[in-house]
């Protein structure tokens, strides 16, 4: 329990996804979770039309969609903490492109 803020649950993932993060000194987290930077471009930045930002939006949840389904697969259990941050790492590079039905 964290005796600052009692309250406060244990993290084991800490899973930054702001583009600008990587950039920044990570606050200290209770327990001291694994943590991994998966960058998105941020969609609320993105400047143009309609369709445009409703693409930028779509594009960063399609990212962060399979990178959470890659995470939820991993087999925890039989990863030590070595392989699970290789794992974390390499999912945080990973991209999935718009489908065309969405483009």
């Amino acid at each position: 329990m964290n005796s600052l803020c009692p309250s406060s649950p244990k993290l084991d993932f800490v899973l930054t996804v702001c583009d600008n993060a990587a950039k920044e000194v990570c606050p200290v987290w209770h327990g001291q979770p694994m943590t991994a930077h998966w960058g998105v471009p941020d969609p609320a930045a993105v400047r143009g039309s309609e369709a445009e930002v409703e693409r930028a939006f779509r594009e960063a949840f399609l990212i962060l969609d399979r990178r959470i389904s890659l995470f939820l697969s991993l087999p925890m259990t039989s990863l030590d903490s070595l392989a699970l941050r290789r794992e974390l790492d390499s999912i945080g590079h990973t991209m999935t492109p718009v489908p065309e039905e969405f483009a």
